[in-house]
This record gives C-alpha cells, sequence and structure tokens, in this order.
C-alpha cells in the first residue's frame, strides 16, 4: 500500500475515534491472500488494533473476519456476553480492554476486500445514531481507497480529501468547533442534500470564496 493510501485511511480511523462518542480504537483489516485468507492490519490508531487484528488471523475468527468473508456490519455490543467466536473472545477479553466492536466492510471487488474496524472499552456503545455515522465514514474512506488503487485517479483522489480538508477548516472557524464536528457536518448536510460528501465541501468553498 502506498504512504498517500495509508495517510487517507488513518484519516478516517483516527477522525471516528474523535467523533464517535466513547469510540476509542480504530483501524482497517485488508486480505492479502484471499486463498490462505490471510490478512494485514493497516491504519491503525495503536497496538490493540493490530493486536486484534493478529489474533483473528491467528485464530481464524473473529468480527473483522465475519464482516470480510461474509460482506456485512458486524456489531458486537459486549464482548463479556458474546457467545461467537469463542477463542477470539476469550482472548480479547484477557489481553485488551476492548468491551465493544463494529466492523464494517470497506470496500469489494473481484480482487480486494477489507473493513473498518472501531472498538470501545465500553459495552453497548455502538447504538444505530453512531453505527449510521459510522457508515458514512467508512463510505469516505471506499471512495477514497477505491480512487487511490487506480493510479490514474491517485491525484483526483488527494485533490477531493484536500477539498473537503478545507471545508472542514471553514466550518472549524465559523462555528469554533473541533475537526470531527467539522467532518459530521459535512457528512450530515451530504446526507440530506444527497449530494456527495466532495461536492457539498465544494460548494462550501466556492461561496466562502467566491470565484472573481
Amino acid at each position: 500500500m502506498d504512504l498517500d493510501t495509508e495517510r487517507l485511511l488513518l484519516e478516517v480511523t483516527e477522525t471516528a475515534t474523535q467523533l464517535l462518542p466513547k469510540v476509542t480504537h480504530g483501524g482497517v483489516t485488508l486480505v492479502v491472500n484471499r486463498r490462505r485468507r490471510t490478512v494485514e492490519s493497516v491504519a491503525a490508531t495503536g497496538e490493540i488494533p493490530r493486536a486484534l487484528d493478529r489474533l483473528q488471523d491467528e485464530l481464524g475468527e473473529g468480527p473483522c473476519l465475519e464482516s470480510i468473508w461474509n460482506l456485512y456490519t458486524v456489531r458486537v455490543s459486549d464482548y463479556a456476553a458474546e457467545t461467537r467466536w469463542p477463542a477470539f473472545v476469550a482472548a480479547l477479553l484477557t489481553q485488551t480492554p476492548v468491551r465493544s466492536s463494529l466492523s464494517i466492510q470497506l470496500y469489494t471487488n473481484e480482487n480486494e476486500l477489507g473493513t473498518l474496524n472501531l472498538y470501545s472499552e465500553e459495552a453497548n456503545v455502538f447504538t444505530h445514531d453512531v453505527e449510521e455515522t459510522a457508515l458514512t465514514l467508512a463510505a469516505h474512506a471506499a471512495i477514497g481507497l477505491a480512487n487511490a488503487r487506480r493510479g490514474d485517479e491517485l491525484q483526483s483522489a488527494l485533490a477531493s480529501r484536500d477539498i473537503i480538508g478545507q471545508a472542514k477548516g471553514i466550518l472549524m472557524e465559523r462555528f469554533s468547533v473541533p475537526a470531527g464536528a467539522a467532518f459530521t457536518m459535512l457528512t450530515k448536510l451530504s446526507q440530506e442534500l444527497n449530494i456527495p460528501l466532495y461536492e457539498v465541501a465544494r460548494k462550501l468553498i466556492s461561496e466562502e470564496h467566491p470565484p472573481k
């Protein structure tokens, strides 16, 4: 994976931990060998997401793998009461402070698979509202990653990210809010207007700095 793509994904995982209440860790799991079902951990916000990816890879079970191979979102409300993947859950409870998680299918095509994984040290954190916001973040990551994977569209993906960053800066200054809150404003506008996040950002910049 190239450096720009990893930065894009790390921006998403870091934004998730800033934006989503009580979500303290995040990372992305990518499949590196479909035949052997091996995965790698990227864009992790710390050691815990990497450790959980290693455990799942070694044990061959867990929510990230469930999400990757079955192509759906996997929520764990409380690991203390979780009965799926017994070996993984036992290791998680003894080796980490994580008590709930959300794994979202990040992108898929015939060659590539991945998930966005979010973790909390408290149980019952991933409510419907939190999950909806997380899905928006995952969609942003998927679009950016898909563009970055196509070499001829890499610059376009990075330009889109820069424009979204500029729009976030405008909202942060205008409303005196942190980066995470500015990003959620943009995503809500995108959903309400039913237009891509990039277009919302571009329109905001154009209104703030109209062409002369």
